[in-house]
């Protein structure tokens, strides 16, 4: 019986020695991955700081300006840019970004972007309208992609299907930090204190004109930037996951082998009793 049991041991240390294996190599390429986000990170935080601080300047510099990008309304509509991953075995990372824009939605069915087919999956099974799914592969996501997503969220604007427009995803704050956040995309609105401060500026063919040529090229600022954050958010939480995956695989690897071992020598000593009972029965 003895035997059976320590083979047994044996079949489950070898089993979580192969998970540990898995974990280790899954913990490293998201180490390799979430170097190279980071540098994605930050290259594109000053991309749409730029557009967002010229289209602040139009505003402060141009009484009565005009725009659709700037209309505000009662009792919006919203629409969402949720944007997920395509995998898990990431913590909390998928998790943490839907709830914290169901809260946001705070019980309505709003039209859904969904970027990743985690966000994807979720907001199919639970009937919300879909006006765009689309694969979060910030690892090599180009422009023009993003520019596809932007191009729907302001089309429903345009439309009247949705009067707000936000975006949704995880900030990447450190390796071990990632943050869900929320960030209003349409209409635009700038607060008194950043328009205060105005100069002699003159925008061709007008600042109307200007200011609605940069509103689009802005949000596909912020929405690169938001998959990049989120990408690399992803790594860093599943780099997380992975390792202490690793860990508690080592922790019941040294549980196990001193079951095994305690095991053993009980049937080390159980043979030892036999032979010395076989010997004293000879005398």
């Amino acid at each position: 019986m003895a035997g059976a049991g320590m083979k047994d041991i044996k079949r489950r240390i070898k089993s979580v020695e192969s998970t540990m294996q898995i974990t280790k190599a899954m913990e490293l390429v998201s180490s390799s991955k979430l170097r190279k986000a980071k540098e994605k990170v930050e290259n594109s935080r000053p991309y749409f700081k730029i557009l967002y601080e010229t289209m602040k300047k139009i505003a402060a510099n141009t009484t009565g300006l005009k725009s659709p990008y700037i209309v505000q309304k009662e009792n919006p509509n919203k629409g969402y840019i949720v944007i997920a991953g395509d995998r898990g075995l990431a913590g909390g990372y998928n998790s943490n970004v839907l709830k914290e824009a169901l809260n946001h939605m705070n019980g309505e069915k709003s039209s859904i972007i969904a970027v990743g087919k985690k966000s994807i999956e979720y907001f199919s099974k639970r009937g919300y309208d879909i006006h765009g799914k689309f694969s979060s592969k910030a690892e090599g996501i180009e422009l023009a992609e993003v520019t596809q997503i932007a191009e729907q969220g302001i089309k429903m604007y345009k439309e009247g299907i949705i009067d707000e427009l936000y975006i949704v995803y995880t900030e990447f704050v450190s390796s071990l930090t990632q943050e869900p956040k929320i960030v209003k995309l349409l209409p635009l609105s700038f607060e008194k204190e950043e328009v205060s401060k105005t100069s002699s500026i003159t925008y061709e063919p007008s600042p109307e004109g200007v200011f609605n040529y940069l509103v689009p090229k802005y949000i596909d600022g912020i929405i690169f930037g938001a998959i990049v954050e989120s990408f690399a958010s992803e790594q860093g939480a599943r780099r997380t996951a992975m390792e202490s995956a690793t860990d508690n695989a080592g922790e019941m690897i040294d549980t196990l082998q001193l079951r095994y071992n305690r095991a053993r020598q009980a049937t080390i000593t159980q043979e030892i009793s036999e032979i010395v009972a076989g010997a004293e029965a000879l005398k």
